[in-house]
């Protein structure tokens, strides 16, 4: 790696991608993830499910295998998919979408946020965030020699001040990147911060591109795309994906939505990543997206409950906890039980308690890390006894 080219190893180094020495760096995903198998912790790191989706969902993807879907798909994905994925967004939401133009299938949310990035900026472009934020929206921000300029947001609400975010985003602002909800914090913009976040896109002619992976998963509240508010969908890239709503998330089905305009130029970068994928799973995920109103509201309660259980036992073991209104995560501050240093702790908690979590900090800028250095996230997408062995193990820390 140290023969990358000058601007590309900058870029790298910027994102946390190398360290210091030039050599790849684990994510912190990979590192917690280690640390699990070889302690034998449970693992609360990485944010996916251990037991599988709907039935209906798996089964169309035996069928599809069986029924040939087995080489490459149209490139825009296929047919089926985006059909399904434009009546998805009009039942929920309300919006019109155009299956043949306006729709692009990806390896993934993370291709799309990644293809959307690349193609909609130039170097020198500003990106504006909340942080904490997903850890590949920085790494392909620098790839990229865009600027990511963050907002941070603070517990408990978790959500962006709006005149912080008035001052964030300026005439040198090429994308309002937007996640809600949001990880790892499972917050939920409420509409009259989106309505801001338009407001600034128009007044600054910025492309809002949206992560909304966690749409389904909303247990307070209620999940508003931007793309739906007035003046929203000409200037919107929507990012989702089946792998969190079907707990599916190793077919790396996602999708992006949006102007026309807009998608053509996605599809162009994402073409030369990974030209296509998931042949088989993608009418599976158009299956599922096709399956009654009850199936994703069931899902929605089962981790709702997941979420109290594993709550519930966090403020036992003596933490601060922060319950989420949406998504996969419970965050916690680990100063009350002694443990400024959520990062230092998570590492030592595998000995100290059998179990793994991911230290926020690592999901924030460096010039913002302190801030964030008690908190402490642990996911809920897992069975009930592995959520019940973990708050038993935690227990201990309360003692």
């Amino acid at each position: 790696m140290n023969d990358v080219p000058g601007a590309w190893r900058r870029a790298a180094l910027g994102a946390g991608l190398l360290d210091a020495a030039g050599a790849p760096r684990l994510t912190i995903f990979a590192e917690m993830s280690a640390l699990a198998a070889a302690t034998g912790a449970v693992n609360l790191g990485q944010g996916f499910p251990d037991e599988d989706g709907p039935p209906e969902v798996l089964e169309a993807a035996h069928t599809a295998i069986d029924s040939g879907w087995n080489q490459y798909p149209p490139g825009i994905g296929a047919p089926v998919l985006r059909e399904a994925i434009a009546t998805h967004q009009q039942h929920w939401y309300g919006v019109a979408v155009d299956p043949t133009t306006e729709v692009l299938v990806t390896a993934g949310a993370t291709e799309a946020i990644a293809a959307s990035i690349l193609a909609l900026c130039e170097p020198g472009d500003e990106i504006v965030v909340a942080e904490p934020y997903y850890d590949s929206y920085g790494a392909i921000a620098a790839l990229a020699g865009a600027r990511l300029v963050t907002v941070p947001v603070a517990p408990p609400s978790f959500l962006p001040d709006p005149s912080a975010l008035s001052a964030a985003v300026t005439d040198r602002t090429r994308l309002i990147l937007v996640n809600s909800p949001h990880n790892p914090s499972g917050a939920v913009w409420p509409r009259e911060l989106l309505t801001h976040v338009l407001e600034l896109a128009h007044r600054h002619d910025a492309i809002i591109v949206t992560d909304e992976v966690y749409e389904h998963l909303v247990y307070e509240g209620r999940h508003i795309p931007l793309s739906s508010l007035p003046g929203g969908w000409e200037r919107t890239v929507t990012i989702s994906s089946g792998g969190k709503t079907f707990s599916v998330t190793g077919w790396k089905v996602g999708w992006a939505v949006g102007p026309a305009p807009l998608v053509r130029a996605i599809t162009a970068v994402k073409q030369f990543l990974t030209f296509v994928n998931a042949g088989p799973f993608q009418p599976a995920i158009a299956a599922g997206l096709g399956l009654p109103d009850a199936v994703f509201t069931g899902a929605t309660g089962v981790l709702r409950e997941k979420r109290d259980l594993l709550s519930a036992g966090l403020a036992a073991a003596g933490f601060t906890v922060y319950r989420p209104s949406a998504g996969y995560f419970v965050v916690v501050d680990t100063a009350p039980i002694g443990e400024p240093d959520a990062a230092a702790f998570a590492r030592r908690l595998p000995g100290l308690a059998g179990v793994v979590g991911i230290p926020v900090s690592a999901l924030v800028s460096e010039a913002h890390r302190a801030e964030y250095a008690s908190l402490l996230r642990f996911a809920f997408c897992k069975r009930v006894p592995v959520i019940e062995e973990a708050v038993a193990r935690l227990a201990a820390l309360g003692g």
